[in-house]
């Protein structure tokens, strides 16, 4: 039996034996994508349960479409002003404590919207929600470019982001049917209590790769060779990422100059374009379904499922498929921008709904257009790609912050027009023409993906 290999960061180098040579590589950081997948799916429930329970809820508290339009848009607005600091408290703390906070408190503000009584408590529960759930995606950012290899991170960018669609996927049905049998606040009880629940899981086992058990040598080896932040002094990396960010503070000037540059301001106009298409199936689409195709609560269940995953693949299509042009040997500019392109163009297809009679061509259409904005969820990997040195969680926070703007204007947009119409057809015409414009600035904004400088 070989001996024993130490894991540490500062273990002393030892002549390498035939057993040492071949040991091979741990997977930790598989178990660590884990539980950025199931973070990111209770993620995505605690936004969306409201959509899921707009129908009822509507009736009962009086809300009107252009009045639900706001509320949906309510989370996006604290979200969004929450982006900066919330990646600036990242950079402080680190992944560990952010995720658990982040979670905890979103989780928290979910379980308290089952007992809200009237408009503005609901609003306020929203906001609190927005504030909550900023950092998590800049935090995922960070700990698939801690955990990642250059060459694996659109994969684990796909796999935690299908997070997003398998939730709402497998467990549309189950909630629908909660719903049906105890009203629409047993939702967010259930849906709060497991974020609470998991939010202990992730500060048990997450761990820095340096510190991880579970990480072998060969393991700290490849993400570090493949361009991951395993580096092997951990306490002089510490010291100089604090020197780095946040020991000096935050610098206003600086987060302007990062939006001057047209790798980071083309790619949040195509997250915007794509994140327009994601946040209606987050907040009108079961809507859509109960008043636009008049079907009833059993059917909507059924219905939902398909374009989440078809998403679903698109994601893990997407992600792979980026892979393995960069395996083979093709520019990142083509390995991470081809899918996002190719993406937001048949997104654009959503438009078509308009012209078919059939629910089942209707489902096929938006399970189409969904399975392509998945194809298109790649930004993050873009972020870990160009996001200058020890600025990741700054990058990340302006990244999602022009990206998530498409949720305060898309469910406000949407709501003003159906209020306005008392129909869904210029809604999704407009969604289909954000998708184009999201194409056309891959195409001519974002030029070469490389790491900014500055």
């Amino acid at each position: 039996m070989a001996p024993p290999v130490s894991t540490g960061r500062d273990a002393p180098t030892l002549a390498a034996t035939p057993a040492e040579g071949a040991l091979r590589r741990s997977k930790a950081r598989y178990r660590i994508l884990g539980l950025l997948a199931v973070g990111t799916m209770i993620n995505y429930l605690d936004r969306t349960v409201l959509g899921i329970a707009a129908p009822q809820l509507t009736r009962e508290l009086g809300i009107n479409a252009a009045l639900m339009g706001l509320i949906f848009s309510a989370f996006s607005w604290s979200y969004v002003v929450a982006q900066i600091p919330g990646g600036v408290f990242l950079d402080r703390f680190g992944s560990k404590v952010t995720y658990y906070l982040a979670m905890t408190l979103w989780s928290m503000c979910t379980l308290v919207q089952g007992f809200v009584g009237s408009v503005g408590a609901l609003l306020a529960c929203r906001l609190g929600l927005g504030v909550a759930e900023s950092p998590c995606f800049p935090t995922n950012s960070r700990v698939v470019a801690t955990w990642f290899p250059q060459q694996e991170r659109a994969f684990a960018t796909g796999t935690y982001t299908v997070g997003e669609y398998v939730g709402l996927a497998f467990f549309s049905p189950f909630l629908f049917a909660l719903m049906g049998a105890y009203g629409w606040r047993s939702l967010f009880y259930v849906v709060g209590g497991v974020g609470i629940a998991f939010g202990l899981v992730w500060w048990c086992f997450y761990r820095e790769p340096h510190d991880h058990p579970g990480a072998n040598r060969a393991e700290l080896d490849y993400i570090e060779a493949g361009g991951g932040l395993a580096k092997h002094d951990k306490k002089a990396d510490a010291d100089k990422a604090q020197a780095a960010d946040g020991k000096k503070g935050f610098d206003w000037r600086m987060a302007g100059k990062l939006l001057r540059k047209r790798q980071l301001a083309g790619i949040c106009l195509g997250q915007f374009a794509g994140n327009s298409t994601l946040v209606f199936f987050l907040t009108w689409f079961p809507t859509y379904l109960a008043t636009e195709r008049h079907m009833g609560w059993l059917k909507i269940g059924f219905f939902a499922i398909m374009p989440f995953i078809a998403a679903s693949i698109g994601v893990m299509f997407g992600g792979t498929f980026s892979d393995w042009m960069l395996r083979r040997g093709l520019s990142a500019n083509v390995a991470r921008k081809l899918p996002i392109i190719a993406g937001l163009l048949l997104a654009s297809t959503i438009i078509l709904a308009n012209f078919v009679q059939s629910n089942v061509a209707v489902i096929a259409i938006l399970s189409v257009a969904f399975f392509a904005q998945g194809m298109a969820a790649l930004g993050w990997t873009l972020v870990s790609d160009i996001a200058p040195a020890g600025m990741l969680g700054l990058t990340g926070g302006i990244f999602n912050l022009a990206a998530n703007l498409a949720g305060i204007i898309t469910p406000l947009v949407v709501g003003v027009i159906v209020g306005a119409t008392g129909s869904f057809v210029w809604a999704l015409a407009f969604i289909g023409t954000i998708a184009l414009v999201g194409a056309a600035s891959y195409i001519f904004v974002v030029g070469d993906i490389k790491r900014i400088e500055l």
